[in-house]
């Protein structure tokens, strides 16, 4: 008995032992991270990777030193934190982005073509990746990415799926990948459409992936049609919330997608911290509370970094053995899925 009881005493001891600055290696781990989403930013000021954006760079970075080095494990703690509880401050951040009040006077009929983006785009990717055997949990993350807005619509579900942290950083990458694929396309072929520059302009904004994308093949015609795409856009952010709740109440059926019994999912408070950001930015600021243009700009910066860093605490957890073995089949899938959104949505003009 006494034994025991100097076991139990000494155990606490012992973990002090193994682990004596815990908050230094906490602090180390963000600060690893906030050092590669640095590398990212610069990386994306370059020919070629700005196209690709700061996120996707990160990414690509974080998943090339753990192949070469492997995961920090020491500074595991600091680098999860990043991965997860960054990743919703981030989100809710974004709100601010999302002026409901503009979207509610202007945009309207944007809504329903917006809705139409996210269900064919989200249907039809879950066909081609059952048909294709691809990875599902992967497959409805790029769903949700290719439908809404890119790497913050898979950031915003993937906790609410239960997705594993390497799928999210796979699908993130892939979603910069194939649009900047597709913007750079819309803008080699846009002179050669019989599109007004306002129907061009409806038309990237409910197509294509993120809102850098939308701008990338906006712009050139001109700074109206780009103030028109950036609309159709936001639409489709905005939808982002009700898909959020969908999701949740999708997950906390009975069971889970592979029939088997699956716990709660649990509410997504960060989702009431975007849509409160969302009103305090429509209604708030410039009515009841005058702040700087540079202040708000520099929020916006600071959620695009904080989101950043989450992405490089999860494409840390990507190896590329994992990466040969999950990805091409969703990126088929996405492929295909992008195509057929494309058409359908320039037919429906």
């Amino acid at each position: 008995m006494k034994t025991s009881e100097t076991t139990a005493a000494a155990q606490p001891i012992a973990d002090t032992v193994r682990n004596p600055w815990p908050f230094r290696q906490w602090m180390g781990g963000l600060l690893f991270t906030f050092v590669i989403a640095g590398l990212g930013y610069g990386l994306a000021q370059l020919p070629g990777p700005d196209h690709v954006g700061s996120m996707a760079c990160s990414i690509i970075l974080a998943v090339v030193y753990r192949q070469i080095w492997g995961y920090p494990e020491s500074l595991r703690s600091g680098i999860e934190f990043s991965a997860k509880k960054l990743l919703r401050y981030a989100i809710v951040l974004y709100g601010l982005k999302l002026n409901v009040n503009v979207i509610f006077n202007e945009g309207l009929p944007l809504l329903a073509r917006g809705a139409f983006t996210i269900v064919f785009a989200m249907l039809v990717m879950m066909i081609l990746a059952k048909w294709l055997k691809a990875d599902l949990s992967l497959s409805l993350l790029l769903g949700v990415g290719t439908g809404v807005c890119g790497a913050s619509a898979i950031a915003a579900a993937s906790p609410i799926i239960k997705a594993k942290e390497e799928d999210t950083a796979i699908g993130v990458g892939i979603i910069a990948f194939m649009g900047t694929v597709f913007a750079l396309s819309y803008t080699f072929i846009r002179p050669f459409l019989p599109l007004s520059p306002a129907d061009y302009a409806v038309w990237s904004g409910v197509s294509l992936h993120e809102i850098a994308h939308v701008a990338l093949a906006a712009a050139p015609a001109g700074q109206d049609p780009l103030a028109i795409a950036l609309l159709a856009k936001l639409s489709r952010v905005f939808l982002l919330i009700p898909l959020c709740f969908v999701l949740v109440f999708w997950m906390n059926r009975g069971k889970r997608s592979d029939d088997t019994p699956g716990t709660k999912t649990p509410f997504p408070w960060f989702l009431l911290g975007f849509v409160a950001m969302s009103l305090i930015g429509s209604y708030l600021i410039g009515d009841l509370i005058e702040i700087p243009d540079r202040w708000l700009s520099g929020i916006s910066e600071l959620s695009h970094f904080i989101l950043t860093a989450a992405m490089v605490g999860l494409g840390l957890n990507v190896s590329f053995a994992a990466l040969r073995k999950k990805a091409l089949r969703p990126l088929l899938a996405m492929t295909l899925t992008s195509v057929l959104l494309s058409m359908i949505t320039y037919l429906s003009l």
